[in-house]
Order: C-alpha cells, then structure tokens, then sequence
C-alpha cells in the first residue's frame, strides 16, 4: 500500500513538474506585447505629471479616458493635434521604451484659414515635426516611447497598418468647420488617415466638445467649437469604423451654451474673461468644456 502511494505522488510530482516547464517554455516564446511590457503603472506616471497637467485631472479625467479607450504599454498610439502636449506628457512615459507615440497634425494648408495663422505662425508649423519629436523625446525620457510624426494628408506610407490606437482629444470641430466652409475635406481626410493607419481591429478613440442635440445646427457645425454626438458617430462610421461604445466620464451638466457662446469661454482658455477675476471666476464655476468619449473599432 506504501509502494503504491509513494509511486502515485511520484507521478504527480513529475506531471506537475513538465507542466510547470511547458508554461515556462510557452511563456519564453510570447512575443513582448502591452499585456507583457513592463513600466511605471497609469497611476504612477498620472502622479508623477506637473502640477499644471494635474490641475486638469478633475476635469479630463485622463486615467478613466484612456482605459475607457484601452491604451496600453508597449502599444503605437497616434495622437491627434498635440498641441503643447498635454496628453503626450502623459502617453510618452506611460507607452513605456516598447511602445511608439505617432503625434499627427492639422495639414499644413489648413494652418492660414485661422484667424491667428500668420505667415510667421505657419513658418512656425512647417518645423512642427521636428520641433514635437524633440519636445516629445524629452518628455519621455531614456524610458519614453519613440517618437514619430506626421501631418493629416501626408502620412507616410511605412506608417499604414501600424498603430494599435488613434486617439483624438478635442481635434474634430476645426475639421468639421473649416470642410463645411468648403475649405477643403480635411474632416474626411484625417479621418481617412486614422482608418489606415491602425491595425484590423486597431481602436479609434475620440473626446469631443459636445453639442446638445436641441441646439441649432449651426451652433454645432464646429466654428464654436461643439458638434452633435450622433452627427459625429455618423461621420465616424461612413469613413469605415464600428461604433463600440461610449462613456459619460467627460460629461459636464454646468455646460450649457447659449447660440452665441464659444467653447473658448471656458477654462483652460478663458477666451472672454480675460484677466478679470470675477469672470474667470464664473467660467470656473463651470469647468471645462461637456465631452462626448466615444470608441470605435476597425473591422478586421
């Protein structure tokens, strides 16, 4: 009875054994991917932004944003309008040295319809590649994704099929504006280049100032900042994506613009309050700007 008990857990021991190599040889062979890539966590790079980027936490919601999205280390991420780089702080650090942030800019030829697109502000642009992979390199550090960059109409080639995400933070309404002005199809070619450049199955995530749907058309065709929700899941869709989901994390009831208000009005760019405390006062009493966060997929 003793032989036949020790030579029972003898074979236990030697299958649990070969099983515990077989995973360990699965395990070596896995390619490194976001799930496997190792770095400082959300929380810890969230913790670690300066104090000004911080300030936003209340009103961007940048952890719930981006893991509502599903961005993960170790993935190719395009970012839409970097602008001073207020997510790509975060982005660089938290993609980690596996991972790869591709900023992607308004095309160049949509630069001078702004008010403010002077020749000397469009001579700056034309060195916005190279003056973001620096600035964007520095960020991130020796453990910072690698950088990229490109502007809409004129993504390279090499660049199809590559990214994980596209992630458009407040990037819409000037598309829209300026293509229903009949400047040109900038709406429907950035959108174009963020269908092509993902993966099949790749995800397009969008934070957008949005209009209530009672409001006029007119208010919401983007020159005041705010589109309608279901015009932009509409415009998403016919350029190929699925609608997957989306989440109420950005909304903000305090907003509520009449006709002839601006997004601008409210903070970061207190657009009409100038330097007046009591003004700026009011419009923080509202907070940033009601968002729509909607996610869409890439057939496969």
């Amino acid at each position: 009875m003793n032989k036949l008990l020790f030579l029972l857990l003898t074979i236990a021991l030697v299958g649990c054994q070969q099983a515990g190599e077989d995973a360990a040889d699965a395990t070596a062979n896995e390619p490194i991917n976001a799930a496997t890539t190792q770095g400082p966590s959300l929380d810890e790079v969230l913790d670690a932004q300066p104090e000004d980027i911080k300030a936003r936490y209340v009103h961007r919601h940048p952890k719930e944003t981006l893991e509502f999205i599903g961005i993960e280390p170790g993935m190719t991420v395009v970012e839409g309008l970097p602008g001073g780089g207020w997510y790509t702080k975060i982005l660089v650090r938290y993609l980690g040295s596996e991972g790869r942030l591709i900023g992607a800019n308004y095309a160049m030829d949509m630069w001078p319809l702004f008010p403010f697109g002077t020749e000397e502000f469009v001579a700056k642009m034309a060195k916005w590649i190279e003056t973001f992979k620096a600035d964007a390199a520095g960020w991130g550090g020796d453990d910072g994704a690698e950088i990229d960059a490109f502007y809409f109409g004129s993504m390279p080639e090499s660049m199809h099929g590559s990214a994980d995400v596209v992630f458009f933070p407040r990037v819409l309404h000037n598309l829209a504006n300026f293509q229903g002005a009949g400047k040109g199809p900038y709406l429907d070619t950035a959108l174009a280049d963020a269908f092509n450049v993902l993966k099949p199955g790749g995800i397009f995530g969008v934070v957008q100032h949005e209009a209530r749907e009672s409001m006029p058309d007119e208010f919401a065709s983007g020159g005041r900042g705010y589109l309608k929700k279901a015009w932009v899941i509409e415009q998403i869709e016919n350029a190929g994506f699925e609608f997957v989901a989306e989440s109420d994390i950005n909304e903000n009831p305090l907003d509520v613009p009449g006709a002839d208000d601006i997004v601008w009005r409210l903070p970061p760019s207190y657009a009409l309050a100038g330097e007046d405390p009591e003004k700026r006062a009011e419009v923080d009493a509202i907070g940033e700007s009601n968002r729509m966060t909607l996610k869409f997929v890439k057939p496969e």
